[in-house]
């Protein structure tokens, strides 16, 4: 290593890795028994939900216990303009959260 480099432990920081996953709510379509003639009706619990998505960040620091800071985002059905997935406000909030949880400067790694 050189002399210039400096491990995040050396220096005391945090690294904090960030991760967006979705799942869609809806069931997958299955076969069920029923008598001839009768179609059986399934009730869905997760009908008027279209889908989740959580985005969560990790953050280690040396000789401390990991951390996990995440948010929840539900989208109930098409609504115009409204989005699926996270908007950046929403990761300003997630980015804001961490900070006070962690208690310290966050800085982005170049």
């Amino acid at each position: 290593m050189a002399r210039h480099e400096k491990t995040a432990a050396d220096l005391g920081a945090r690294l904090c890795f960030e991760d967006e996953a979705g799942q869609g709510l809806r069931p997958p379509k299955g076969l069920t028994w029923g008598r001839r003639g009768h179609t059986p009706v399934v009730r869905v619990t997760a009908a008027g939900t279209k889908r989740v998505s959580m985005a969560a960040l990790i953050c280690t620091n040396s000789g401390h216990r990991p951390r996990l800071i995440y948010r929840i985002h539900l989208d109930r059905g098409p609504a115009k303009g409204r989005r699926k997935g996270f908007t950046e406000t929403d990761y300003a909030h997630l980015l804001d959260a961490a900070h006070q949880q962690l208690d310290g400067p966050m800085r982005r790694a170049s």
